[in-house]
């Protein structure tokens, strides 16, 4: 059985390591509430740009342009977002597993990382670092994410990559953020699918709303449009991934740190009741002590 004074001791270090938690916990909460109405704010752009490049392409259907078919190469850009510091649960490791877990090979990823763990993460599983945006997630601009999305498009367009994808973790609510791995080129094929153009007529069907609208006319061309649309699309996605991320990291955090200090709390109160135990138990043994010593003397 341990000693009163290691117990006393191993006490006041965990009490020390609650003080942390609960500070952490805190300086996680404030950082939540800035992030979560960021990401409240942006969420309508983020959702905005992305219904309307569908509705683009669907009304444009089938066009031969680069951003719109697979590049010759076999090689998949994964832009993955993590954070800088540890201490957030799961949230680094599940999109670590997100990607390791997938069905790709190694060989054919080339990871663009913002966040360090991340990177170092899939570094020693094997995995190529192409470039490190790491400091961006620390307070993300669209400035960053436009930077991102410049050199992925200068990747795929020089065909050093035939595919864009996105990891990065969803921001739903406080207590829920989930693992997303989202294609960003070529524009999914569900997209470039006609949505049911009448034969002979200068109308098409638009599936979502179920009535008729004429087809989208262009100024300038429909190719020259998308080469200025898709950059824009690409960047605001990854901006509003970013702007999720750092929602989701505080989230995740503070659940972490809450959990934490719950923890230390039951084994701080073990603690005080080994403490008693030990105490009644040295007590006793110098009670029994004092009440041998005296009966030796009275006979």
């Amino acid at each position: 059985m341990a000693s009163m004074r290691d117990i006393k001791r191993r006490k006041t270090s965990i009490q020390s390591t609650q003080q942390i938690t609960k500070a952490m916990k805190l300086v996680s909460t404030v950082k939540l509430q800035r992030a979560k109405t960021r990401a409240e704010r942006s969420k309508a752009y983020f959702n905005c740009m992305y219904e309307t490049i569908k509705s683009i392409i669907r009304r444009t259907g089938q066009l031969d342009h680069p951003y719109l078919v697979k590049g010759s190469s076999d090689k998949k850009a994964v832009v993955v977002i993590t954070s800088n510091r540890g201490l957030a649960g799961g949230y680094n490791s599940n999109i670590v597993k997100l990607v390791t877990g997938s069905e790709w090979k190694t060989g054919d990823i080339l990871v663009y990382s913002v966040g360090k763990k991340g990177r170092d993460a899939l570094k020693r599983h094997g995995y190529t670092i192409k470039s490190d945006f790491s400091e961006v997630i620390n307070e993300p601009l669209y400035e960053d994410a436009k930077e991102i999305a410049d050199a992925l498009l200068s990747d795929y367009s020089a065909g050093e990559t035939g595919e864009i994808w996105l990891a990065y973790t969803g921001f739903k609510n406080t207590v829920s953020h989930i693992p997303t791995l989202m294609k960003l080129l070529p524009v999914d094929e569900e997209l470039t699918k006609s949505s049911g153009a009448e034969a002979g007529t200068g109308e098409e069907k638009d599936t979502d709303n179920s009535d008729f609208r004429a087809k989208m006319n262009y100024e300038p061309e429909e190719s020259e449009a998308l080469e200025l649309i898709i950059p824009k699309y690409i960047a605001s996605i990854i901006y509003g991934a970013l702007i999720e991320a750092v929602a989701s990291e505080n989230g995740a955090r503070m659940q972490a740190m809450d959990s934490a200090t719950s923890n230390a709390e039951e084994m701080i109160s073990s603690l005080e009741l080994q403490y008693n135990r030990a105490r009644q138990g040295h007590i006793t043994q110098e009670l029994t002590e004092i009440i041998g010593g005296a009966e030796a003397l009275s006979s």
